[in-house]
């Protein structure tokens, strides 16, 4: 039977024999062994995180989480207007 909890096969894994990713080329990587460095594992587990609790995480100030994430925003409307999407 086909699982469908969203997790890859590798995440599925690492969760049930409670070991940390080492792959970090991977890019759902994250350096948060807490949730075994994974962050498919981050968000089925917690779902969504606000900025605060992001900045806790990466141990850096709110504003700083604040200011990547106005510029992820800027770049994903450049492109959504560029490629006529609606954003």
């Amino acid at each position: 039977m086909k699982q469908v909890d969203g997790l890859l096969q590798c995440s599925r894994l690492c969760k049930e024999h409670h070991i940390a990713c080492p792959q970090q080329e991977c890019r759902l990587w994250i350096d948060y062994k807490g949730e075994y460095n994974c962050s498919l594992i981050s968000i089925y587990e917690n779902g969504r995180l606000t900025l605060r609790e992001v900045a806790d995480r990466l141990h850096v100030s709110f504003a700083r989480v604040k200011q990547i994430e106005t510029e992820a925003l800027k770049k994903l409307k450049k492109h959504c207007i560029h490629n006529g999407l609606n954003f």
